[in-house]
């Protein structure tokens, strides 16, 4: 799957630009991430762990986990 990162000005509305892009040919789904959002961040961790599950790359997501762990 290929993605588009498009950078908006401020004051721009994303909902709106969201709802434009979704209803371009072509475009499967937009998703809107803010940077300076730590929660963003959280979603990119939850998504990863999920692809390793589906496909059985545990001991990837258990050295992530113990990285996470040995941070703190």
């Amino acid at each position: 799957m290929k993605f588009l990162k498009i950078n908006i000005e401020e004051g721009a509305d994303p909902e709106v630009l969201k709802n434009i892009v979704l209803q371009l040919k072509g475009v499967a789904s937009a998703e809107i991430i803010d940077d300076e959002n730590p929660e963003s961040e959280l979603k990119k961790a939850f998504a990863k762990t999920k692809e390793q599950l589906k496909t059985g790359d545990y001991e990837t997501l258990v050295n992530d986990i113990f990285d996470i762990l040995i941070k703190k």
